[in-house]
């Protein structure tokens, strides 16, 4: 937003330096900036700046006029001005006069500029630096992913040459279950010779006990039988 006169090199100044650097969006709120009623309409511009609803309210306020004598510039030390200035929820650089011009204005202001046109150099960026900057800072992104991607890759590639091939980690299961199956019948027939003599030492040991058994029921069996 830009409070100044509507006419005057002062408002082309700006423009200008504004499109030669960012091209955006100006408001101009026009304004006397010498005479009477100047330092009234100055105030009431910045505070109908500040008054805007948020989607239309600028970021940034310039307020300026060229140089002069004291005289003319005395709009800029009035009360009204400095309190408007002061009072400002936008930033807002005072431009007022040339480098060796100063008002009151310029100590109420967030920045003071030497001339209309530093003002414009300092609202705005340079476009194609920014946009070299954003360009540099995409290809250092590019080359840090590329080299993240490649030290992953390095390391990926020596962790895989410390770890046993799957076929010898095979080799190992298949010659063990080789040898398993070489010691399964060994250990059957085994277990077969083992099962055969306990269960023939068992017999062995239960027929005389059996033998015994039937011979005492079968005397008792005689011994209760009367004729």
């Amino acid at each position: 937003g830009v409070v100044s006169s509507p006419t005057g090199a002062v408002i082309r100044d700006i423009l200008h330096r504004l499109s030669d650097r960012f091209p955006r969006d100006v408001l101009l709120w026009p304004v006397k900036v010498q005479g009477d009623g100047a330092a009234e309409e100055v105030a009431a511009a910045i505070a109908g700046f500040n008054a805007m609803p948020d989607d239309r309210r600028p970021d940034l306020l310039i307020v300026a006029r060229g140089g002069g004598s004291i005289e003319d510039l005395w709009a800029f030390n009035e009360e009204v001005v400095v309190r408007a200035v002061a009072a400002s929820g936008i930033p807002l650089i005072s431009a007022v006069g040339h480098e060796t011009d100063t008002t009151l204005c310029d100590f109420a202001a967030d920045v003071r500029a030497p001339t209309p046109t530093a003002a414009a150099e300092m609202a705005v960026p340079v476009r194609a630096d920014l946009v070299s900057t954003v360009r540099q800072m995409a290809l250092r992104t590019e080359r840090a992913a590329l080299r993240g991607l490649e030290l992953r890759r390095e390391r990926t590639t020596a962790l895989a040459h410390r770890l046993p091939s799957p076929r010898h980690l095979l080799d190992l299961k298949r010659q063990r279950a080789d040898e398993l199956g070489d010691r399964l019948p060994r250990a059957l027939r085994h277990r077969l010779v083992t099962a055969r003599a306990a269960l023939g030492e068992a017999g062995s040991a239960l027929r005389p006990r059996l033998l015994a058994d039937r011979l005492a029921l079968a005397r008792e069996g005689l011994g209760g039988t009367r004729v």
